[in-house]
């Protein structure tokens, strides 16, 4: 059994709890410490339970509380070398804080399995992570910020039971939207963020071998919608004969969980 729970998701701050009955971890600090804390209670999570945090990159929306919070509560932070590097040359991690340098190998902790892989973000060394439950089958992928995804990655996420993954824009939206060129280009290239289309196309590869429950993520507030996020993803999946609710379970990551814990 794993417990889900998104507690962020958008350009304005992201973090994901993932525990088991041992405790858990957190992806990202996204938002401030006392935001993340009132969350984390309003969810009905200890923080005492949470033994780590596991970090996909050093851009703010996934750091900006991270600073107070793990030193507060003393909890380590574990993140690959280059992303610890451009953290602690931003003031963000210092001694104050327990850093633990991560490869590419599992991580055990808090009764789970921790598996980091690559994405493909402008950022100094971008992680993804796949993580088993005290059961030892059942797992969990939290796979965003990345500009596509590689056949590494689509063959390291397959199989998991749930997927969060990002869907961040429309590419319509996109480039009829107010921000420059230049940052259009960035968003769609393959140091950018997953579009609706590149993400649909990846849940039918991934529906297909077995994942049930997909949280659609870090959507742009000024380049997408919930709705046209869950119709992209629901209508390719149709297309394949993959029907919501019999083959799968899908759902919207809000800004601010009011949905609660998913347990699969």
């Amino acid at each position: 059994m794993i417990r889900f729970c998104p507690l962020f998701s958008s350009s304005s701050g992201n973090s994901v709890y993932i525990g088991d009955r041992e405790g858990g971890i957190l992806v990202d600090v996204g938002r401030s410490a006392k935001q993340t804390e009132l969350m984390l209670k309003n969810n009905g999570i200890d923080i005492s339970c949470i033994k780590g945090i596991f970090l996909t990159h050093e851009h703010t929306d996934h750091v900006n509380g991270l600073n107070v919070f793990a030193a507060r509560h003393n909890i380590p932070v574990y993140a690959s070398s280059g992303t610890i590097l451009a953290l602690k040359n931003k003031g963000t991690l210092n001694t104050k804080h327990i850093d633990i340098s991560i490869s590419d190998k599992d991580i055990a902790l808090a009764g789970l399995n921790i598996k980091p892989f690559r994405t493909s973000h402008d950022c100094a060394d971008g992680r993804g992570y796949v993580v088993t439950g005290c059961d030892g089958v059942t797992k969990a992928a939290v796979a965003t910020d990345t500009g596509y995804v590689s056949p590494e990655l689509l063959q390291t996420i397959t199989g998991c039971k749930l997927v969060y993954i990002e869907s961040n824009h429309d590419v319509a939206m996109l480039r009829s939207g107010p921000y420059p060129y230049t940052l259009q280009k960035r968003i769609l290239s393959n140091i950018g963020h997953l579009s609706n289309d590149a993400c649909a196309d990846t849940l039918t590869a991934l529906v297909n071998k077995g994942t049930t429950h997909v949280v659609l993520a870090h959507l742009s507030r000024e380049n997408n919608t919930p709705e046209l996020a869950y119709n992209t993803a629901t209508q390719t999946l149709l297309d394949i004969g993959a029907l919501e609710n019999r083959d799968y379970i899908l759902k919207v990551a809000e800004p601010e969980n009011h949905d609660g814990i998913i347990t699969i």
